[in-house]
């Protein structure tokens, strides 16, 4: 069984990072959850309890078809495990980063969620 906390964010897929942050920090005026390092493919906006996160990805393409979710789990093996009972493919993932572990999947329609777990700290 899944349970989940809250939804740790939505990401848009951006062709070109440097532009992308004109937008969401120039314009919407938003700062970014951590440092920055020049050659970062994503980054994150902390927006009260909730995160807007720009990412740029060779398999990511930004579409019509709208942002992707990430759900926050509070047992990522146990949620991946179940994922893998039901035979769900992995179309990013499971994966270890430095902030987080994250696994993405499509649902029937093609959408993408991510279900996604915080490291402390």
């Amino acid at each position: 069984m899944i349970t989940y906390q809250e939804i740790a964010f939505t990401a848009y897929p951006v062709t070109d990072i440097a532009r992308a942050r004109k937008f969401y920090e120039g314009i919407l005026g938003l700062k970014p959850n951590a440092p920055v390092k020049p050659d970062a493919k994503f980054i994150e906006y902390n927006i009260g309890s909730g995160c807007l996160a720009i990412g740029s990805s060779p398999n990511w393409p930004p579409s019509n078809d709208g942002p992707s979710s990430a759900l926050e789990v509070t047992d990522f093996d146990a949620a991946v495990a179940t994922l893998r009972q039901h035979k769900v493919e992995f179309v990013i993932g499971p994966m270890d980063t430095p902030m987080c572990f994250m696994a993405t999947v499509r649902d029937p329609d093609g959408n993408r969620l991510t279900l996604h777990h915080r490291k402390s700290g």
